[in-house]
């Protein structure tokens, strides 16, 4: 029999446990989850959340943490520069905690806001900033997944057995968009891992002048193609569709980069290089819920999924397609280290 007084006692005792419970699912940074509702703004560039692109990518990864995480997620184009920061700044003013964007051209507006908000956090992505508690900034390791790129273009050049109509004659090359810090990386990426599978390779290189001009894009890479490039490395953005337009004229072969379909539609691309925008938006996010908010740098590559070589083309053969596994497995345990740096001999090259 269970006395009147220790059966209060009891029930007492189950109620105070049901609280503390409660109380630690709700307050404890590792379960807060879905007990705050996070506001959280994405500023992006005036290619607006349907570039097929790093935009689209970020805007998933915000309506992914909309639906698993439930924070409140906003997105908004600037339709020029000096937009950023008044977007920011309408943001801090309409509550929301955290600011996400992209690239060198707000990097600017983002330390401003960094200064002028102490209370709000800002992450801003492919730009390298330190120094504020309240900034974080997300570096790509875009050159490992160049340096595959590379890697397999090299392979593809030696190998006179493959079934693709190259010339097999020790030349690649690149058509980038912009002269900017990320596409420097990647680049350089390229020449590493080309060299690291021939010494004596050859790697051309010139800039479109903008990420939006398909033509120069096309002039150039046919001006490559003439000069004896049957595999082009494209960075340059919508100038990719330029590529894209000279590869169905001259026939030669594409790597592409970014998540444009233009490039996973056409059959003469071998591969795309991706930087998962997606990966680093919701994960920021989710850090951020849980008390963990990225200040500083933060480095996404191989080894923690930042970066990815999107499937490779049927006629890759398939002792290529192991070599490359392999390369990748040893970049990702630091047997291979990649420089961020454009090599000296590619820029010699480049000049000859």
């Amino acid at each position: 029999m269970v006395y009147p007084r220790i059966k209060r006692s009891l029930q007492y005792l189950r109620a105070m446990v049901f609280i503390s419970v409660m109380v630690w699912i709700c307050f404890y940074p590792g379960n807060r989850l879905h007990a705050v509702s996070l506001k959280v703004g994405l500023v992006m560039d005036d290619f607006g959340m349907h570039d097929r692109s790093y935009n689209q990518l970020a805007y998933q990864g915000l309506v992914q943490a909309e639906k698993e995480l439930g924070i409140k997620g906003s997105a908004v184009s600037a339709a020029k520069e000096e937009d950023y920061s008044k977007i920011i700044g309408r943001y801090v003013q309409g509550g929301y905690e955290l600011v996400i964007g992209n690239g060198v051209l707000m990097k600017q507006a983002f330390i401003e806001a960094s200064q002028r908000f102490p209370g709000t956090k800002f992450v801003l992505t492919d730009v390298e900033l330190e120094g504020l508690p309240n900034l974080g900034s997300v570096v790509f390791a875009s050159q490992e997944v160049s340096f595959l790129a590379g890697s397999l273009a090299a392979m593809l050049d030696q190998d006179q057995n493959a079934r693709f109509p190259i010339r097999h004659n020790g030349r690649l090359s690149i058509v980038a968009g912009q002269e900017i810090p990320s596409v420097k990386t990647s680049m350089a990426g390229f020449f590493q891992g080309a060299r690291y599978i021939n010494p004596y390779i050859q790697v051309r290189y010139g800039f479109a002048g903008s990420f939006k001009n398909a033509d120069a894009g096309k002039q150039l890479a046919l001006n490559q193609n003439i000069k004896g490039s049957d595999i082009i490395y494209t960075l340059a953005g919508d100038a990719g569709s330029g590529v894209i337009a000279a590869s169905n004229e001259a026939k030669f072969l594409l790597i592409g980069s970014g998540s444009d379909p233009y490039f996973s539609e056409a059959n003469r691309v071998l591969t795309n290089t991706r930087k998962l925008y997606n990966v680093v938006v919701f994960q920021t996010v989710k850090d951020t819920l849980q008390g963990r908010f990225p200040s500083g740098k933060v480095i996404y590559d191989l080894k923690n999924g930042g970066v990815e070589l999107t499937p490779l083309n049927r006629n890759v053969p398939e002792y290529i397609s192991n070599r490359l596994e392999q390369i990748r497995d040893d970049i990702m345990n630091g047997w291979i280290r990649v420089g961020v740096e454009i090599p000296e001999w590619a820029k010699l090259q480049n000049q000859r």
